[in-house]
Formats: C-alpha cells, sequence, structure tokens
C-alpha cells in the first residue's frame, strides 16, 4: 500500500508534465495567420516580380444556412466589411430548406449590397448530407474565372483583414486548402464546461506536427474556414465525392491531401470569432453528430473518454487519498502527497489559465473534472448514434 501510493503520485505528476508539455507543442505546430497592421491598404493580390501590381484574385465566399436567422445577419455584415476589392468578392448564401427567417435576411442585406446572392438550395438527394449538398450547389453557381472558394460557417463573425490575410497566406504557401480555427466565444454554462476541455483533449490527444506533415496520410481540418483553390477543387471531384460524410471537412481535406494537394490547419483567432451553440440543447447533439470522427472512430472515442475521466477525478482525489494515508502515519505517504499535489496543481493551473484564455470566469478552470465527465457522457452518446446508424441534426435525420 505504501508503495503503492507513492508509485501513483509520481505516475500522476508524470503524467500531468507529460501532457502540459505535448498541449504546449502542439499548440506551436500551428501556423499562426496573423492580420495586417491595422489601417492597412486593401489585398491587392501577391507581390508583382516586375511591373503594375497584380489585380487581387477573385473570391467567392459560401455561406451554407440552415435555420440561421440568429447567426446569419451578423456573418454577412462581417463579410460585406472584408478590406477586399469589392469588384473580386462574390458572397453566397445558401439557403438549406430553412424554416425561420434566414433567407429574408439575407434577401433585406441583398438589397444593400449587389455582392450578396441567396441561392436556395434544390431538395436534398437521397445519400447526400445537407452542408455538403449545400456548399457543393453554391460551388457550381460561382463563375470559371473566380480563383477561390472560402466555405464560411454562419456562426462565424471575420475581422475585416480576414480574407486578404488567408489568400495572402495561402498564395504566398502554395496551400489548396487552408482551414482556419477561429477564437471561440462562450455564454452558457454548457459552452463554458464543455469546449474548453474539448480543446485540451484535442491538443492531449493529436500530434499536429505529424498531423500536418506533407508525407503524413492522416488530416485535420475544420469546416468552419475552409479556403479552397478552385482549381484543386475541381480536380478532386469537389464536395460531391464526400457526399455522404458526416464530418465532411476532414473527409474533404484527407481527400485533397491523398491527391497531392497542400492542407493546412492554421491558427485564426485573431481574424475569426465563432459562438457555436447556446447552450446544451444545441451543444449536446452538435458535438455528437461528429465526435467520434474527431476522435479517430468508436474504439479511440472510448478509449480517450475514459482516460480523460480517470485522470481528471485523479486530480481530486489522489491528493485526499494521500493526505489521509500521510494523517494515519503511512510511510511514504507525506511524499505521495507532495507529488500529487504538484500533479494537481499544475492540472487546476492549467485550466484556470483556460478559462483566462476563453475569456470566462476563472472558477471554470475548478470545473474541469465534471467537464470532462459530461464530455465522456456526450462521447459515448455519439458512439450510439453510430451503432443505431442514425445521427439527427437540425430537423434531419441522417442513415
Amino acid at each position: 500500500m505504501p508503495g503503492a501510493l507513492l508509485l501513483l503520485s509520481t505516475l500522476w505528476l508524470a503524467i500531468v508534465a507529460w501532457l502540459i508539455v505535448r498541449a504546449w507543442r502542439q499548440n506551436g505546430a500551428l501556423m499562426r495567420v496573423l492580420p495586417p497592421p491595422s489601417g492597412a491598404p486593401p489585398y491587392s493580390g501577391p507581390p508583382p516580380h516586375s511591373g503594375s501590381p497584380a489585380p487581387a484574385a477573385a473570391i467567392a465566399v459560401i455561406v451554407p444556412a440552415r435555420d440561421e436567422a440568429a447567426n446569419i445577419g451578423p456573418c454577412i455584415e462581417s463579410v460585406m466589411a472584408q478590406q477586399y476589392p469589392c469588384g473580386q468578392l462574390a458572397i453566397l448564401v445558401v439557403d438549406d430548406d430553412s424554416r425561420d427567417r434566414t433567407a429574408a435576411i439575407v434577401q433585406r442585406l441583398a438589397s444593400r449590397d449587389p455582392r450578396v446572392r441567396v441561392l436556395p438550395a434544390p431538395p436534398l438527394p437521397a445519400g447526400w448530407k445537407g452542408k455538403v449538398h449545400a456548399c457543393w450547389h453554391a460551388a457550381r453557381h460561382v463563375p470559371e474565372s473566380t480563383a477561390w472558394l472560402c466555405f464560411l460557417d454562419a456562426d462565424m463573425r471575420a475581422d475585416p483583414h480576414l480574407l486578404a490575410a488567408a489568400v495572402r497566406a495561402a498564395e504566398a504557401g502554395r496551400i489548396d486548402l487552408l482551414s482556419l480555427a477561429p477564437r471561440h466565444l462562450l455564454g452558457s454554462f454548457a459552452e463554458r464546461l464543455i469546449i474548453p476541455c474539448g480543446m485540451y483533449l484535442l491538443g492531449f490527444s493529436q500530434d499536429l506536427a505529424r498531423i500536418q506533415a506533407p508525407e503524413s496520410e492522416d488530416v485535420v481540418c475544420t469546416g468552419q474556414f475552409m479556403l479552397v483553390r478552385r482549381s484543386a477543387y475541381e480536380a478532386v471531384g469537389g464536395f460531391s465525392q464526400v457526399r455522404e460524410a458526416i464530418c465532411e471537412d476532414v473527409q474533404f481535406a484527407r481527400l485533397m491531401k491523398g491527391r497531392g494537394r497542400c492542407v493546412l490547419l492554421a491558427d485564426g483567432s485573431a481574424l475569426l470569432l465563432t459562438r457555436m451553440y447556446s447552450g446544451w440543447r444545441t451543444l449536446w447533439p452538435g458535438i455528437a453528430k461528429n465526435l467520434v470522427d474527431m476522435l479517430g472512430g468508436a474504439p479511440r472515442a472510448v478509449v480517450m473518454a475514459l482516460a480523460a475521466v480517470v485522470l481528471a477525478w485523479a486530480g481530486v482525489l489522489l491528493p485526499v487519498i494521500d493526505a489521509v494515508a500521510c494523517a494515519r502515519g503511512t510511510p511514504g505517504a507525506c511524499i505521495a502527497l507532495i507529488l500529487a499535489l504538484m500533479g494537481s496543481g499544475a492540472a487546476f493551473g492549467l485550466h484556470l489559465a483556460g478559462a483566462v484564455h476563453f475569456r470566462i470566469p476563472w472558477w471554470y478552470g475548478l470545473l474541469f473534472p465534471i467537464g470532462y465527465s459530461a464530455g465522456a457522457m456526450i462521447a459515448f452518446d455519439s458512439i450510439r448514434w453510430r451503432l443505431v446508424r442514425r445521427v439527427h441534426w437540425k430537423g434531419r435525420t441522417y442513415a
């Protein structure tokens, strides 16, 4: 018993240290796309080798929207405010059979700005998923002269320099698919409890340096913002090739990379802001529908969910067990207590720093064991959806 406590506490401290170092390195593996300085002139294309400045590349921003009345207005207004040559920017909003005022809101914005266009999506064909069908339909209506397609979720809010910075980075790096991870605005208790833990879990589990290497067969991507070179999109067959995918962003990125195209996920937190969910009612199904895919399949999801719960509660229970043993005079228990407190202190400190990063009350950093436990329940629910071969999202049921 005394030796076991000392071994567990030493192992706990080592695991926490390893996870913190790993998460810190993961952050460094993301390419940071910074906006130009405040007051910078509109983007006018890549620097020419000689002669007059090259014109900016034409870009079409495609926003698939189904029942997005609460989000679509601010999203489109932020795209309308882009510091990008007006004649080179088109904004297509695909109304995917919305049952609310989504289309009416966009029509009002279109009356103010000729760049904005509402495109009704045709009935969803058998075997297709809604978002991927909306994106595919819109891409077919973009003029052939358009060099870039930008797929943007309706809950995004863009900095005025977003498109210029993204196109500049993609052209300079010869990137065919540039995906940007946004900064998250967390308003409800559910969001503040779950999303930081989810981000930490991805940071602990993913090896971005390996995944993002050109020679790797794996890929990481977020469909919240995807800037795709039009020629590359057409060359791989577009979204029709991943029509049945629930996690269409990752599948499309994998298709692109498998065909030899350059795919990169970058940190867009300085350029993009999102509030994906508004509480448990939207957060639970929104995460459950593709969490299994994000974690690498059902077996890996089970292992990661259980490991997260065990490690999270170890940070609370292990120091208590060691403290009781130390008070009883168990040999080695007081040393074990010191080691356990060091590990738990580091774990709580990491999550308190996360609360500061996400700009939420600091005490949410103390609730991470509850957060990982609730996240594990969502993971098991996601697996259940796969076992019954049904996924429910926005009024649709997908096989």
